[in-house]
């Protein structure tokens, strides 16, 4: 069974990895993995069963939205916050339309990550 305050932290850029783990581990959480793209995402996500992923949309190799797709494809019933640091609607309804449960826009602020996380798994 997996841990229930695990995150699977899912960016390209090692600098907002870094800020995120820090900041779950900071408030209680376990930092199951991470990634840098998507297809990373989808290996990482089978191997550590986290309770909720946080992924960037935008990432070499395969992009946010289709990591997500695969994810929940393999497992419907995972939780996925997408993480965007842009505003294209088109991207961001995508990745909802796919299962995604929520948004969180870069830059970010603590309280609403936080928030956003508690929301889907406490």
């Amino acid at each position: 069974m997996p841990n229930e305050k695990s995150v699977l932290v899912v960016d390209d850029e090692m600098f907002f990895r870094s800020v995120l783990k820090e900041l779950l581990v900071k408030n209680g959480y376990t930092v199951a993995g991470e990634a840098a793209d998507g297809d990373e995402a989808v290996v990482r996500y089978r191997e550590c069963a986290p309770a909720l992923v946080l992924m960037d949309i935008y990432m070499p190799k395969m992009n946010g939205i289709e990591a997500v797709r695969e994810i929940l494809a393999a497992d419907p019933a995972a939780k996925i916050l997408v993480c965007s640091g842009t505003g294209y609607d088109d991207d961001i309804n995508a990745a909802v339309a796919f299962g995604a449960k929520g948004i969180i826009y870069k830059p970010f602020y603590e309280e609403e990550i936080l928030a956003a996380i508690k929301e889907q798994i406490g």
